[in-house]
């Protein structure tokens, strides 16, 4: 549930997409096999939807980050941001796709410390990038190249970060509803099953 202004604008369906939207569509059907719930909702502006695609795919092809790295960055973003969707989707793929730990992706749910140094790093620069604004300190860039990335990775992070704005913030004015594939990660579930095992102590 989002605590802000949610718009009116319902899930574009297949029917009602102008051909902008429905080329998109398309291309989504055919890259991920499904069109995500989020997607309904940024192609009302394809151009949003479109440039959500391109960088996110751009991101994957060319950062020089691992698919787990990919997805730690991609987990710290929606954390920081509070973006419930994005959560449940980027912890489905860390799941089942991506490689990532289950005990790093939880642990970047929960905002605890992260199991791994080298992707601790990373998902802590990563937050930074955006809770400064993209205004680390010097101290913080040193951290970050001394666990073995580069300064061109900080750009890359930035294009992240772009990326997830445009989804996180949609998600934010539209509600968005988690799809059912990433139903198992929803953000509330594991927040009432976390509760569960601390109240049994397990």
């Amino acid at each position: 549930m989002s605590d802000g202004a949610v718009l009116s604008l319902p899930p574009l369906a297949d029917s009602h997409a102008p051909p902008a939207a429905a080329a998109l569509f398309a291309r989504a059907r055919s890259e991920m096999k499904l069109i995500p719930n989020m997607y309904r909702r940024m192609a009302h502006a394809p151009a949003l939807l479109e440039t959500y695609m391109d960088g996110y795919a751009r991101f994957r092809r060319e950062s020089g980050l691992g698919a787990a790295e990919q997805e730690v960055v991609f987990l710290a973003i929606s954390r920081e941001n509070g973006c419930a969707y994005c959560l449940a989707a980027h912890s489905f793929v860390a799941d089942t796709m991506s490689g990532v730990p289950r005990a790093v992706t939880d642990a970047i749910r929960d905002d605890a410390p992260v199991p791994d140094a080298r992707l601790g790093v990373l998902a802590r620069f990563t937050r930074v990038l955006v809770s400064t604004r993209g205004r680390p300190t010097e101290e913080d860039v040193r951290a970050f190249t001394a666990a073995g990335f580069t300064e061109v990775q900080v750009l890359y992070l930035i294009l992240a970060v772009a990326v997830k704005t445009i989804s996180n913030y949609t998600n934010h004015v539209c509600d968005t509803e988690v799809d059912s594939v990433f139903k198992a990660r929803e953000w509330r579930v594991f927040k009432i099953v976390q509760a569960l095992r601390e109240k049994l102590g397990v």
